[in-house]
């Protein structure tokens, strides 16, 4: 089985969905299931992570909704307010969705450097090791001191890095990005999603060598185990097709034995999301 660890469906909402701005005009519109399936089945892909694009407990419901109406989706990444006094009341109450698999928090959008730290988002964290949900880190250079605390701290939950942590691939920015993933992927518990990386780059300009160092860097230091196919569709339409992304993912996997490419495109990522493969 071949998994899209991490894409998106949304009814667009300009006021909700300001962080599309007009310069992203080709997502500035709905994306359900039914714009993917075509997609998806032209690219052999048999499923997808569904991860929360927008900041409420609606979100988490609306993906459930839509898992069950579409076997395309293995598995919903929601959003849950970690850093409310009723954390472990909510999260109680998603866990009677079995396809909810882990949760999010937009944190690249959050100033403080150290919201990853904050007591109360810590406790949250505990409260989803508690009922073994996994954790997507969504950041950008400002947090990476505090996601390593944050990691150190917290040795049984598991986490999966989103999008390799954006490192700015338009301007060539490598050797602080480099220095953080060495530093992150000393940590068994912590995954990484080959995604989201087109949009880093020159959205118009962009050619499939511009991102191999970075993606061969996460190669090296995760190992071939604990790395996961991921789109970021559609936000990646902004800059790239699906079947560019894959290409671009895929061209970077030198020396993979068909066992290894077998983990990259599914199984790693069934395995760490629970999802039955």
């Amino acid at each position: 089985m071949r998994i899209d660890s991490h894409q998106h469906f949304w009814v667009f909402n300009a006021e909700r969905d300001a962080w599309i701005t007009d310069d992203m005009a080709a997502i500035r519109r709905n994306f359900l299931p039914t714009d993917l399936a075509a997609v998806l089945k032209s690219n052999g892909i048999d499923g997808t992570i569904a991860v929360q694009a927008s900041q409420s407990h609606e979100e988490t419901q609306f993906l459930v909704d839509l898992s069950t109406m579409y076997a395309m989706i293995k598995g919903v990444v929601g959003w849950v307010d970690l850093q409310s006094d009723e954390v472990e009341k909510y999260v109680a109450h998603f866990s009677q969705y079995p396809i909810i698999k882990g949760f999010r928090h937009v944190v690249e959008a959050e100033e403080d450097p150290d919201f990853l730290i904050r007591p109360a988002f810590l406790r949250g964290i505990k409260a989803l090791t508690a009922r073994q949900y996994t954790y997507d880190l969504l950041i950008r250079p400002r947090h990476y001191d505090s996601t390593l605390v944050c990691v150190k701290q917290n040795p049984e939950q598991r986490f999966v890095l989103d999008h390799m942590a954006k490192p700015t691939i338009r301007t060539r920015e490598f050797d602080e990005w480099a220095t953080f993933i060495e530093k992150l992927a000393t940590f068994p518990n912590v995954y990484c999603k080959v995604s989201g990386l087109v949009t880093e780059a020159d959205w118009k300009n962009w050619t499939v060598d511009d991102f191999k160092p970075y993606i061969q860097h996460v190669i090296a230091c995760f190992g071939k185990q604990r790395i996961m196919f991921g789109t970021d569709w559609p936000v990646c339409l902004v800059a790239a097709t699906y079947e560019d992304v894959m290409k671009i993912a895929g061209t970077a996997l030198t020396g993979f034995s068909d066992e290894d490419l077998t983990a990259f495109w599914g199984r790693n990522a069934a395995r760490f999301y629970g999802v039955e493969y």
